[in-house]
């Protein structure tokens, strides 16, 4: 098959591609409008050594990973939960809380989904005040001049997580056209093998057809 073709197939059954689209674009829209909203709020901790000395600074990112490690745990859930009084259990709360370090920046990042995107916040926050907190009785152990303290580095925040309608929408548009374009192209390889006139037979065996037997009347 040339491109003149694929041209030929795409103009007689692209109606198929492109219904297809639609219909699952719909669908992915509709399906989006019915999903409950998540919202991820974010809050950044800075880690600060009390002087610019190269083993403090090193020996901050060498802690980062016991700051992640105390944060990640029920029992800091459980103290979030009753500081603001929710109503869920440590593991359920824990489930939704995502704990990472970024040893370059010397930040510990608390990503807390939830669907309540003021309350998303609040956890996030209270989060990071139990670092502040951690580090404050940590510094009370040691010399002011190895002291590492522990800050807010900007107000938490969320945004919508899922769903993303404009995204699954076309996402569903994509997945539509492929669909149909197999549909299409299997429906040419079936008709290929149908007899239909002297030409197709002359195609598929290369013999000219000296003959025909016309249709009887009546």
């Amino acid at each position: 098959m040339n491109l003149m073709d694929y041209v030929n197939i795409l103009l007689r059954r692209g109606w198929i591609m492109v219904l297809l689209a639609v219909i699952a674009a719909a669908s992915a829209y509709l399906l989006s409008q019915q999903m409950t909203p998540i919202y991820r709020s974010t809050q950044r901790v800075l880690m600060q050594p009390t002087r610019a000395d190269l083993s403090l600074t090193e020996s901050s990112k060498s802690l980062l990973g016991n700051h992640v490690a105390y944060l990640d745990s029920e029992f800091r859930a459980q103290e979030v939960i009753d500081r603001l009084q929710l109503d869920m259990t440590p593991g359920q709360l824990k489930s939704a809380v995502t704990i990472a370090s970024d040893p370059l920046n010397l930040t510990i990042q608390i990503d807390v989904d939830l669907p309540n995107g003021d309350l998303a916040n609040d956890v996030a926050r209270e989060w990071g005040n139990l670092l502040i907190e951690y580090r404050n009785e940590e510094n009370q152990r040691a010399r002011r001049e190895d002291h590492i303290n522990a800050r807010l580095q900007d107000v938490a925040r969320y945004e919508l997580l899922q769903p993303k309608p404009v995204i699954n929408t076309i996402a569903g548009a994509i997945l539509g056209l492929l669909v149909g374009g197999v549909i299409v192209f299997l429906l040419e390889f079936l008709e290929s093998s149908v007899v239909h006139n002297r030409e197709d037979i002359e195609r598929s065996t290369g013999i000219p057809v000296l003959a025909a037997i016309p249709h009887a009347e009546g």
